[in-house]
């Protein structure tokens, strides 16, 4: 760990830290409940089990940096926490869905080197949400000034922030950050919830009824039936089943994995109450699962992983998407985010949502090449998004008027 004082008239010690572990915990997550977004994904408990597992740490090219600006206090003790930031340099852009891959063979091309990059982020979680844990807008903007200077500091190419919220976005473009905008899917229960599973189908167009009722009907059919286990009963044989089929989804797709068992014995250990599970069974018989993280205090639920010991149509569908749904539904929930990418979500109920991520590069060159790439794909995004509400899944009021009818 780094930890450079601030003198004179500056009232903040500015910390880095290459352990998430160094920064105390308490404060952590008290700073994080105060801020406009905040998700389970930045608890202090989710961002240790990353290190501690091996998951995210410097041989998988997540090297921390973490961020600390404390008040100072008598005789120049640290006061309190008074904003933060997961920082991590990067050696690459694997697991983080905001990709830059073309702007780094771009600065290969030129012989310039790309990584290794400052990123702030929550590895592998696509979450939107709040990256600059502050107490106030002020020494949020000071947070993004030492984010700058510790790239600058490290001779690094470039910083990026990504799934931020709002007053995140308004900060970095206030400091003449670049945002790049992007689009995920998710349902939320708008003004009248559903009461139920079928009411959430009856809501949707007939087509689309149509689609979802004959993917249920073909897993049914396959004899699959599911379990679902919430919190601390979701016991170890479980947990070893849910990661030998994620283990599975990888392979499937020829990468590897980036979660560790470990990782995910320490969630069941520090952050149980924040998981439920759904297992597929055929004859009391697991042959596939889902796993969501859920924020009850929110009541948002947020789609994460899946996998399958054996290939049975339209599993997928109904694991991922329907059985949350109806779980979200019957539970009072008013938001389930069904991860990165995929318009085929529409079809099941989840809506186009723009997310937002915040961009500097040394380079001035760059900067404006990639300010006029984000400016043209910015245009794009408007047009997407507007195409996507074009196409919503749900009835029209006039449908809707005439099936009360």
């Amino acid at each position: 760990m780094s930890d450079a004082a601030a003198t004179g008239a500056d009232h903040y010690h500015i910390g880095v830290h290459d352990d998430p572990r160094a920064v105390d915990r308490a404060a952590w997550n008290d700073l994080l409940a105060t801020q406009a977004e905040p998700t389970v994904f930045m608890r202090h408990e989710y961002l240790c089990a990353l290190h501690e597992s091996g998951s995210a740490v410097p041989r998988t090219g997540w090297t921390p940096r973490f961020l600390t600006v404390h008040a100072r206090g008598p005789q120049g003790r640290h006061g309190p926490l008074h904003a933060a930031a997961a920082l991590y340099l990067k050696a690459h852009s694997y697991g983080e869905y905001v990709f830059d891959w073309s702007w780094a063979e771009a600065y290969r091309r030129h012989g310039l080197r790309y990584y290794p990059k400052l990123l702030g982020a929550v590895p592998f979680t696509p979450v939107p949400g709040t990256r600059l844990l502050a107490r106030d807008a002020a020494v949020r903007q000071r947070l993004v000034a030492e984010v700058q200077a510790l790239a600058l500091q490290g001779d690094l190419s470039s910083a990026h922030v990504i799934f931020i919220d709002e007053a995140d976005s308004a900060a970095f473009a206030a400091a003449g950050w670049m945002i790049r905008q992007g689009v995920q899917f998710h349902w939320q229960c708008g003004e009248n919830p559903p009461r139920d599973f079928d009411a959430f189908l009856a809501s949707l167009q007939r087509d689309k009824r149509k689609k979802i009722a004959q993917e249920r009907r073909r897993v049914a059919e396959q004899g699959i039936t599911f379990t679902v286990h919430e919190g601390e009963d979701i016991a170890e044989p479980l947990w070893d089943f849910f990661h030998r089929c994620y283990v599975l989804t990888y392979q499937a797709h020829q990468s590897s994995p980036y979660l560790t068992r470990a990782f995910f014995a320490a969630m069941a250990r520090t952050m149980a109450q924040h998981w439920v599970m759904f297992v597929a069974r055929r004859d009391d018989t697991p042959v596939g699962c889902s796993l969501i993280a859920v924020d009850p205090a929110r009541r948002i639920a947020y789609g994460r992983y899946w996998g399958a010991t054996e290939f049975v149509p339209c599993l997928h569908f109904e694991a991922c998407y329907y059985q949350p749904l109806a779980w979200c539904i019957a539970h009072g929930y008013e938001r389930f985010e069904g991860g990165a990418q995929g318009e085929h979500k529409m079809a099941r109920g989840l809506l186009p949502v723009r997310t937002a991520s915040a961009h500097w590069l040394r380079d001035h060159r760059f900067a404006a090449a990639v300010a006029d790439f984000l400016g043209s794909e910015g245009a794009h995004v408007d047009q997407y998004v507007d195409e996507l509400r074009e196409r919503n899944p749900f009835k029209s009021d006039k449908e809707s008027d005439k099936a009360d009818g």
